[in-house]
């Protein structure tokens, strides 16, 4: 066949087995086989540009970056919904309904997902846009993240002129769990629930961040439809189905019992849901029936939500103790009397922190009331003071980590304590994991699966153990064959020669990024140099405040830091400041990069100009020398325009590099 049949053919193979995958949850061929197929089709249409289309797989993550979000006028108002929060107010929705149509009301009813409202419109059965529900009337376009959500469909059966639906993007619980885990791993904020992270998701203005937080959908509406009829919203919800849809799951009953029944029915089986929900939905079924009984300024009469209380139970808090987390933060646990809530039996809750421990006042052998926030992580609502045992004490958290002994500090915004041992076991995950980052000591081949076979097989306590390890070691792990621990010896050999401010970088000081590293070891040259310097010498120093020199003074200070340190020297790896300018060009300026870059790397042109002397910044300001304006440039270009910055095409900023 030709390059326009083969083209076609795999975009059929990939888009049919991706509707089974992310839809159906019934692929017909192994991740292997998707990614060589996928693979075959990427190098076609990169070779034939003029045959890439908007509805194949590979266009569902862009490479182009977002400057902000454009308003979207929808078409058919995204209508919110009146809450009701008993039976008594179930009942009297249907006897609302059944005055104004008569008995017999049909409904329908569907759990209420917890996430993010949004539209999705398609013209001649290809997806053309989509947008969040904003105000109702006015959204925001996210048509580019949209197109990364697997279990949206590109293209469509039926071609209708116009189709519009309305469905609730979420990320599943399973999905949301992995990603903490891993942002736990890497030292960054934990995302607080899965509806807010979903949101935020949906929001990047990178798409390829939002297709690597997995996204799902549930679609339960039919907006518009031109060219086709229908009587009953199950039938819309039948039909959508066909066109490959992922349709909320739904049940047409008769009468206010039979709702409360099913209501009562989602709750106790929440958790099998893949997606959190916070209630039901009830709507009229027969669409002409919703015609009669129209909207107010802000609802629709033929519909209510029905929100779940969450329920609460009193326990005992038999005990507090203390977690260290991967990124040394102490984290208080209450120890509960068993109690069931939301279908599990909870036996724990956080704490937090010692001020919130402090502001509810809550003791060893105090009985409390528990409940789920999110309906997900337990947690303490209020203290039954009535029922405090006497003789108890006011909770203090300890000033040294119950792990490794080392001194505890507290973060800058006073919340949280942090245990500043540089060798603590509780963190050794994490901090090997950063230690071996690309922007850190880059060792290749030693990512966090590797890290944790190595941690669990006893292999390795601390960095400086990498630089002890042999091939044979290594080749008994999984997956790692002679060749692969041939491979991860040599790269970690190789590391020994990196220049001191990726040693900085990966030593995990906390304040000291990848900037500040490479800033402290141009100025101070050597290890030995920085380890004696004090706090007023490093707040001399650009880029380094005093939060960050206390940081490091502080680091430095620990025994287990010193002892790393003069493991790793003994063990071979660099401690002197090897990194060389190429010339002086661009001394005292300072460079902001915008847009998508099609010449350069942006880490690499960022590099190319600290090499040279200047200084690369994220934000424009009078001191700005230079704006580097990419593709699609916005707000910085904007601001350099007003402040009259001169401005660079990629070209011209490749000419002040040679």
């Amino acid at each position: 066949m030709d390059y326009r049949q083969e083209i076609k053919h795999l975009r059929d193979i990939l888009n049919e087995n991706g509707y089974r995958y992310y839809v159906l949850d019934a692929p017909t061929m192994s991740d292997h086989e998707y990614d060589m197929l996928n693979r075959r089709l990427e190098e076609l249409e990169a070779q034939h540009p003029e045959e890439v289309t908007p509805d194949s797989p590979t266009q569902r993550v862009g490479g182009r970056i977002l400057e902000g979000f454009q308003p979207y006028t929808h078409e058919v108002p995204l209508e919110s919904l009146q809450d009701v929060f008993n039976g008594e107010e179930v009942a009297e929705f249907c006897q609302r309904m059944e005055q104004a149509l008569g008995t017999g009301v049909e409904y329908s009813l569907e759990p209420k997902v917890d996430g993010l409202s949004v539209a999705l419109e398609y013209r001649d059965g290809v997806f053309v846009s989509g947008a969040t529900r904003g105000d109702g009337r006015v959204g925001e376009d996210v048509t580019e993240n949209l197109r990364t959500i697997r279990s949206i469909p590109m293209t469509l059966p039926e071609k209708l002129p116009r189709l519009i639906v309305r469905g609730e993007v979420y990320m599943s619980r399973a999905v949301f769990a992995e990603i903490n885990a891993q942002r736990e791993l890497d030292g960054k904020p934990l995302m607080a629930n899965p509806r807010n992270a979903a949101a935020g998701s949906l929001r990047q203005l990178d798409p390829r961040i939002c297709g690597e937080r997995r996204l799902d959908i549930q679609i339960f509406n039919l907006q518009l439809a031109e060219g086709r009829e229908f009587s009953s919203h199950a039938g819309t919800l039948a039909y959508l189905e066909e066109q490959r849809f992922k349709v909320i799951p739904h049940k047409t009953l008769t009468g206010a019992a039979a709702c409360q029944e099913e209501i009562a029915r989602i709750n106790d089986q929440r958790m099998e849901y893949p997606f959190d929900i916070d209630g039901a939905v009830i709507k009229v079924n027969t669409l002409s029936d919703r015609s009669v009984l129209g909207s107010t300024a802000k609802s629709p009469k033929w519909a209510v939500a029905f929100k779940y209380p969450p329920e609460k139970k009193p326990s005992v808090v038999r005990d507090i103790v203390i977690q260290v987390g991967r990124t040394g933060v102490l984290t208080p646990k209450a120890v509960l009397a068993p109690v069931r809530l939301a279908g599990t039996n909870v036996t724990s809750a956080t704490l937090h922190n010692q001020d919130y421990i402090t502001e509810k006042d809550i003791r060893i052998g105090d009985t409390v009331i528990v409940q789920k926030a999110g309906e997900i992580i337990p947690e303490i609502v209020e203290v039954d003071f009535a029922k405090r045992p006497e003789r108890t004490s006011p909770y203090i958290l300890p000033e040294v980590c119950p792990v490794c002994g080392a001194p505890v500090r507290r973060d800058e915004d006073g919340a949280a304590l942090r245990c500043t041992g540089a060798e603590c076991p509780a963190q050794l995950l994490r901090n090997l994991t950063h230690f071996a980052s690309r922007d850190a000591m880059d060792i290749e081949g030693l990512g966090p699966a590797v890290i944790q076979q190595l941690v669990e097989s006893g292999l390795v306590r601390n960095p400086a153990d990498l630089y002890s390890l042999r091939a044979s070691d290594v080749a008994k792990l999984d997956r790692m064959g002679e060749k692969s621990s041939e491979n991860l010896i040599r790269a970690i050999e190789n590391s020994k020669a990196n220049d001191l401010g990726k040693l900085i970088f990966g030593l995990g000081i906390r304040q000291v990024g990848e900037k500040a590293a490479k800033v402290l070891a141009g100025h101070f040259k050597t290890m030995d140099a920085l380890m004696a310097a004090s706090e007023e010498e490093l707040t001399e120093i650009d880029d380094v405040g005093g939060i960050t020199a206390q940081c490091i003074v502080e680091y430095l200070a620990q025994p287990q830091s010193r002892d790393l340190i003069r493991r790793l020297r003994e063990a071979g790896v660099n401690m002197e400041n090897t990194a060389q300018l190429v010339d002086e060009r661009f001394a005292g300026m300072t460079f902001v990069l915008t847009g998508a870059l099609t010449r350069f790397d942006r880490k690499a042109a960022q590099a190319m100009i600290e090499e040279r002397g200047g200084k690369a910044a994220g934000s424009v300001s009078k001191r700005t020398t230079y704006v580097v304006a990419g593709e699609a440039a916005g707000s910085k270009l904007k601001k350099a325009q007003e402040l009259n910055i001169p401005i660079l095409t990629e070209d011209e900023f490749a000419k002040m590099l040679e």
